[in-house]
């Protein structure tokens, strides 16, 4: 667990950009049809923006509060486009992207409380 843990936190920008890009683009891809039921992804939204955030806050750069507050942002702008891409865009979406931002950040806290990488990443 710890080399998946010190791959993170060595190769997080790597890690984030690719996982802001898969999301955008998956939740900005037009579908062919609307689904039955609104609101049944918020488990899928949740773990994709726990994921997003874990790098960040594992690695918890300078600026990691500024990112996550970008993110937020991003995530509410995609909610307000996706309506024009054959999407539904709700706000229950953007509240289950923030808590899984932020259970992201509290495991990466744990993570770096039991598992401190500071002094040894390149082990």
């Amino acid at each position: 667990m710890t080399s998946l843990i010190r791959f993170v936190y060595k190769y997080w920008i790597v890690i984030t950009l690719f996982l802001l890009f898969i999301i955008t683009f998956l939740s900005l891809s037009p579908l062919p049809s609307l689904p039955d039921v609104p609101g049944t992804d918020k488990t899928h939204h949740f773990i994709a923006y726990a994921a997003l955030m874990f790098g960040v806050a594992l690695r918890k750069p300078k600026n990691w509060l500024f990112i996550a507050v970008f993110f937020i942002f991003w995530s509410g702008g995609i909610e307000l486009i996706q309506p024009y891409v054959n999407r539904y865009g709700e706000w229950f979406d953007l509240a289950a992207n923030v808590g899984g931002l932020m259970c992201g950040a509290i495991l990466a806290n744990i993570i770096n409380r039991f598992f401190p990488l500071t002094s040894n990443v390149n082990k």
